[in-house]
């Protein structure tokens, strides 16, 4: 893997002295960021808590000329405290942590911006999708998520909009020691296509995402799905101090390529928020169908980020074989300029989850943040509590994290 990495490298340098520079000027942006984060799990069947303190760095640049852009950007994790099971660590006496310790080419693309509102990006990029319900960079984690992959971005502001990506690799959260079914990186020939169009109730989308996770090792192909659907989303300015947000959305998924299972399974969303000036109020429902109950015949959705869906304890990244039905509600509020601050914001959470199939109740969650600005620094507190009930443990996770960006 290192060799492949020092490959990329060189392949950038070229890349940067092919650029176009007779008829333009260079203009050169760096790119830096740090996160420190400290994690503590307290979760049932396990004698021990989990304690992380990780240090995540990115250093990188974007060389703009013309119609070009280029753009390199390193990724490292330190593990300053590791107990805990990073998931390739072998401390499986802890609860999980995420967050291994690292070092990679997380980013390495070339842009065409010359297309009329075009964009064609090439390389190891960011792909989020909408609300990355079905595709995203797992940003909450320490390393990010990749995509090695051509992608092409259409946008007319006052009409049709149009994104289509093709992945050959999926550069996973696990890093370089990642194996087995939790490898550095996943082949396959992935798909992903959004359409949407303005209407007079929001915009309207029709997407289609093909998954296929192409590693014998990574749940026996088992994650390759086919997923075609619709989504409606909108914002409307109710008065001069109240706004209405809505998504309503809907998916149908079966088994794709080499995937041995034979299944269909539905995906509904309905959400709902009202903002009343610094005030956030919001009501949803998500549900993940199942199909026959079988391990991995649900609607499974293996390249979201995860971490925004069904309870911030993650108890349900993989979607249980009778599937899920989250009812939830949020309130929040925020405060710009005080207590020398540039902004502070608080939010609570609450989740009911159902089974989709037999009446299960799984458990209930409350989730919670406060985070403070300042310049270029974020400072943030969360805390995430699952009572379990017919699914998984009682679990307890708390976050400490300091952020600043260039």
């Amino acid at each position: 893997m290192w060799i492949f990495e020092m490959r990329l490298i060189a392949l950038a340098l070229t890349s940067i002295a092919c650029l176009p520079a007779v008829a333009h000027a260079q203009e050169v942006k760096p790119l830096a960021d740090l996160r420190l984060r400290w994690e503590n799990v307290d979760q049932d069947g396990f004698s021990k808590d989990a304690n992380a303190l990780t240090l995540r760095a990115r250093a990188g640049a974007e060389i703009l000329s013309g119609d070009w852009a280029f753009l390199l950007e390193g990724e490292g994790t330190a593990a300053l405290a590791e107990n805990y099971d990073s998931g390739v660590n072998g401390k499986t006496d802890h609860p999980i942590i995420a967050d291994p310790e690292n070092i990679e080419l997380n980013r390495f693309q070339l842009q065409y911006h010359g297309l009329k509102k075009g964009l064609v990006t090439a390389g190891r990029q960011r792909i989020n999708i909408e609300d990355q319900r079905f595709v995203g960079s797992v940003a909450w984690r320490q390393n990010e998520q990749t995509f090695d992959a051509v992608r092409f971005e259409y946008g007319d502001p006052k009409g049709l909009r149009a994104d289509l990506t093709y992945s050959w690799s999926v550069r996973t959260i696990w890093g370089i020691d990642g194996r087995d079914a939790r490898q550095q990186a996943i082949r396959g020939n992935n798909v992903f296509a959004t359409v949407s169009h303005p209407t007079p109730v929001g915009a309207l989308s029709g997407f289609a995402f093909v998954v296929d996770q192409d590693e014998a090792a990574v749940q026996g192909f088992r994650l390759s799905s086919q997923t075609y659907g619709l989504r409606l989303a909108a914002s409307h300015n109710l008065s001069p101090t109240a706004k209405l947000n809505y998504a309503l959305s809907y998916a149908h998924q079966s088994d794709h390529h080499r995937n041995p299972n034979d299944y269909q399974a539905d995906y509904w969303l309905a959400d709902v928020g009202l903002d009343l000036k610094s005030a956030r109020l919001g009501i949803g429902h998500e549900r993940l169908g199942a199909d026959e109950g079988l391990p991995f015949t649900s609607f499974q959705t293996p390249l979201a980020t995860l971490h925004k869906f069904q309870g911030w304890a993650d108890k349900f990244l993989t979607t249980p074989p009778n599937g899920i039905r989250d009812w939830y509600g949020s309130a929040g509020y925020g405060w710009k300029k005080a207590a020398g601050l540039d902004a502070i914001s608080a939010s609570v959470v609450y989740h009911r989850f159902g089974s989709d199939r037999l009446d299960l109740h799984y458990g209930n969650e409350w989730d919670a943040l406060l985070s403070a600005k300042k310049g270029r620094w974020t400072a943030s507190a969360k805390i995430a509590a699952y009572d379990a009930d017919e699914f998984a443990t009682d679990t307890r996770k708390f976050w400490l994290q300091l952020e600043w960006s260039y």
